[in-house]
């Protein structure tokens, strides 16, 4: 049943999206420009984090 519920969510986010899509192209280019921002300051964060574990984790 749980698989079911996670196959019609996913169903509705696709329709949503390309719903958005087609109406709104323009809305829907910020929607990714700002998902794709979010991904690349979260890797950056990330990257930041595994250098300051390499460095020994001083707090200087």
């Amino acid at each position: 049943m749980a698989a079911n519920a996670k196959t019609i969510g996913l169903g509705i986010v696709v329709v949503f999206a390309l719903y958005v899509i087609i109406t709104d192209p323009h809305t829907a280019a910020g929607y990714v420009e700002m998902g794709f921002e979010g991904i690349s300051a979260a890797a950056s964060a990330i990257g930041d984090f595994m250098t300051w574990i390499a460095r020994g984790g001083s707090s200087s």
